[in-house]
């Protein structure tokens, strides 16, 4: 998630953008905040100031044009994240504050950085089946790790990869409070405007995802009837 970078600038920097760089940054705004089906053709020519036979040119169509915004401009490295928190030396709120910086910090990176976020869970949430992404190798991962975390400092067993439903729902409970700041982050900035503009307020987003999805654990350990260890593993 965390590892999504904006394409090295050309030697000629100052020059106008080619119309293919163009139609990819302009596809990239629109597919992020309407979607593919309700992205036609002309709006993404219009956007990017083209012709719309500059799509079949470069992309060969809407779909080409999509898939090559996702391969480009979108990086998925899920070791990278998965390593912020799944170590067993780390204490509870330690491996909550890896786990939500790989929500928070491409919200400091910049729109584009943002924008490739918001297409990616897009994608999770309503897939088009163009992009080549396998929620197996990407998403999961990331999941069980959490799922571990979360068994080990409930003191849990977890058997192989598997563990009980509301550990499941806990994990993913504790992941929309960080996937919210990317698919909602428009009606967030309609509604509380400034909550994510610049480092500071990020910081304060860290601290408080921290804060709230420890209370949730514990919500959950109370539940259970545990004692819940938030310390590094002995």
């Amino acid at each position: 998630m965390s590892n999504l970078e904006a394409p090295s600038p050309t030697p000629a920097a100052n020059a106008p953008e080619e119309p293919r760089q163009r139609l990819l940054m302009a596809s990239l705004q629109l597919f992020a905040q309407q979607g593919y089906s309700k992205t036609s053709t002309r709006e993404l020519a219009e956007a990017a100031h083209v012709n719309v036979a500059a799509i079949s040119y470069y992309f060969g169509d809407k779909a080409g044009l999509y898939r090559a915004v996702t391969l480009e401009l979108l990086g998925c490295a899920p070791e990278e994240d998965l390593a912020r928190y799944s170590d067993p030396g780390l204490s509870l709120p330690d491996a909550l504050h890896g786990f939500y910086a790989g929500f928070l910090e491409p919200l400091m990176r910049g729109d584009m950085v943002r924008l490739c976020m918001k297409l990616h869970f897009r994608e999770m949430l309503e897939p088009t089946g163009l992009w080549p992404y396998d929620a197996t190798q990407g998403i999961k991962p990331l999941h069980d790790g959490l799922v571990a975390v979360l068994c080990r400092h409930l003191g849990l067993p977890l058997a192989g990869s598997a563990a009980d439903a509301d550990v499941q729902r806990l994990a993913i409970s504790l992941a929309g409070l960080g996937l919210h700041l990317h698919v909602g982050y428009d009606m967030s900035e309609a509604i509380a405007p400034g909550l994510m503009a610049g480092p500071e307020q990020i910081e304060q987003w860290s601290e408080r995802l921290v804060m709230f999805g420890l209370a949730m654990v514990q919500a959950e350990a109370r539940r259970r009837g545990l004692t819940l260890t938030t310390s590094p593993a002995a």
